[in-house]
C-alpha cells in the first residue's frame, strides 16, 4: 500500500485536501480558544483610572410637564448612558440645573436686552445643564468611558425609567482621586 495513490488520497482512503482543510480548521481553534493572546481593548493598555465629571446640555426637550420630568432627572441618582450607540451603562447624575429660555427684544434707543420667551409653546420645552459622574480610563487622547473617548461635542443619549433623550457635551473635567 502506498503512502500516496493516483488520485491525490492518503493510504487509498482520505483526500489530502480534506486533510489539509482540517489542519487549517484546527489551527485557527488552538488560535482562538488556547491562544487568546492580550484582553481588552486598545484604549485599555495602560492607562490609569481617574473619576471625570462630563457636563451634557440638553436642548429644547418637549414634554407634557417638564418640571416633573426635570425633577425626576435632578432627583435620580444614576442613569444609563449610551455613546456612539454602545452601552456604557450607569453613571451618577451629580447635578442638574434648568436653564432659562429667553429671546433678544431690541430696545427703542437701539440696545438689545434678553428676556424671557414669552411664546406658549415654551411652556412644553425643557433646556438643562446635567452633570455626569463617574470613573473613566485616562489615555493620552483623553477619558475613555467603556470602550468609547468622550470629548465636548460628543452625542450622549441619557435612558431612565422615565425618559431617554440626547445630550451634547459641554465639557469634560478629570479629577484627582479623592
Amino acid at each position: 500500500m502506498t503512502l500516496l495513490d493516483a488520485k491525490g488520497r492518503l493510504f487509498g482512503k482520505v483526500s489530502i485536501l480534506d486533510v489539509a482543510a482540517a489542519l487549517i480548521i484546527l489551527m485557527v481553534l488552538f488560535g482562538i480558544f488556547l491562544y487568546p493572546g492580550t484582553s481588552g481593548s486598545v484604549a485599555q493598555v495602560g492607562a490609569t483610572t481617574k473619576p471625570v465629571e462630563v457636563d451634557v446640555m440638553v436642548r429644547g426637550l418637549s414634554s407634557s410637564d417638564p418640571k416633573r420630568l426635570f425633577e425626576a432627572i435632578k432627583n435620580s441618582e444614576t442613569t444609563n448612558i449610551i455613546i456612539r450607540n454602545q452601552p456604557y451603562g450607569q453613571v451618577k447624575i451629580k447635578n442638574a440645573v434648568l436653564l432659562p429660555r429667553s429671546t433678544t427684544v431690541p430696545q427703542p434707543d437701539g440696545t438689545v436686552k434678553a428676556l424671557p420667551d414669552p411664546r406658549p409653546e415654551l411652556n412644553y420645552t425643557l433646556d438643562m445643564l446635567i452633570t455626569l459622574e463617574d470613573d473613566a480610563q485616562i489615555t493620552d487622547t483623553g477619558p475613555v468611558f467603556g470602550n468609547s473617548k468622550v470629548k465636548v461635542g460628543t452625542p450622549i443619549e441619557l435612558d431612565g425609567d422615565l425618559y431617554n433623550f440626547n445630550a451634547s457635551t459641554v465639557d469634560v473635567r478629570v479629577l484627582e482621586n479623592s
